[in-house]
């Protein structure tokens, strides 16, 4: 597809981003750090569908871009893109990370307990109008726990693997320097098993719910259970170039596991993981995970299909291009379906 590349006009131009700027009023560091405080969630997502962990530039972003989910994302991958990459942390075990929130839709009585942790699944969904009518509102004091819960809780997913109820992988010892990384080589068909968890991690939100939805209503060939759910911070170890291995920090995670019974004797599980707090979308890509084995070319389930089509940056692009001139190829099938006209009206004059 063409279009023509938009050159004239340049000061019209100039304003306009101008003007776009202007309503965006000014960037303060307090705007900003107000931004990442009120907005947790928001700022989890962009930063999850970025595939960048900085909070205060997940802030910036959106505060640049008045909100603009994609503009957001577009910045901070193209910011992402000109820094250089330092270390290659070692792999995350579940058995090790710090565990706020942990739940198990398919076993009541689970390994090292069921962790409610922050959440509104339970609560109803009322709207603090007081607030708008120049009142606070001020949430109740957490209680504490009789019995504090365990910072750390195993896999569910492995106790299972001993049980015989799912399938081990056979999995070969993995040299973290050696995994195929999606932001630096283009993402070919049949996917790296890498390279889809990958994608899935920094895939759109909303384009994964959508497809995961229709998965769950009947278009996939497997409807899921939530096997075990999971908000917690994981350590990031990164190795000094003397040998030795440190911790750098923590970074927030969500992972979901669904599950089917649908298979050989034993259960199925479908997988994804990303930055940030964010479960629903970790759950509907965990059902396209589940359900892309076998799945028909065309499908919604389809791993080809979800992959592509879940990639924010690029879609948002692709139909935000749209609005670039596209005067020769319109005006091409203008003279084309002119031409038709033309033809078919002599064709249909009396002898």
């Amino acid at each position: 597809m063409a279009y023509v590349a938009t050159r004239g006009g340049e000061r019209a131009i100039e304003q306009a981003e101008r003007l776009y700027r202007a309503q965006m009023g000014e960037i303060t560091p307090a705007r900003v750090a107000e931004i990442e405080r009120a907005l947790p969630s928001l700022i989890d997502r962009v930063m999850g569908e970025a595939s960048l962990y900085a909070p205060d530039l997940a802030a910036l972003a959106l505060a640049q871009s008045g909100g603009d989910l994609y503009e957001a994302l577009l910045l901070l991958r193209a910011w992402r893109s000109t820094q250089p990459r330092l270390q290659i942390a070692a792999p995350v075990t579940q058995d090790r990370m710090l565990t706020h929130r942990r739940i198990s839709a398919a076993f009541k009585d689970i390994p090292g307990g069921q962790i409610l942790g922050p959440t509104l699944d339970y609560s109803h969904r009322l709207l603090a109008t007081e607030v708008v009518q120049g009142k606070s509102f001020t949430p109740a004091p957490v209680e504490k726990a009789a019995r504090p819960a365990p910072a750390c809780h195993p896999s569910l997913a492995e106790w299972q693997k001993a049980q015989g109820l799912v399938e081990a992988p056979s999995l070969a010892p993995v040299d973290r320097d050696a995994i195929p990384d999606l932001t630096k080589e283009p993402l070919l068909f049949p996917a790296k098993r890498a390279h889809t968890l990958q994608s899935l991690a920094r895939a759109d939100t909303g384009g994964v719910l959508a497809l995961g939805y229709s998965a769950m209503r009947g278009y996939g060939n497997a409807h899921p259970t939530v096997n075990e759910l999971r908000l917690s911070e994981a350590e990031v170890i990164v190795r000094h170039p003397n040998g030795t291995e440190f911790s750098a920090g923590r970074v927030k995670t969500s992972q979901a596991e669904v599950v089917t019974t649908r298979g050989q004797g034993k259960l199925r599980l479908g997988f994804c993981a990303t930055l940030g707090w964010n479960e629903v979308k970790t759950i509907a890509g965990a059902t396209l995970d589940l359900n892309a084995a076998g799945a028909p070319k065309g499908s919604p389930v389809n791993e080809e299909f979800f992959l592509y089509h879940t990639e924010p940056v690029e879609s948002s692009g692709f139909c935000i291009h749209f609005k670039l001139p596209h005067y020769v190829t319109f005006q091409s099938s203008l003279d084309a379906l002119r031409d038709a006209k033309t033809r078919r009206e002599k064709t249909e004059e009396p002898a």
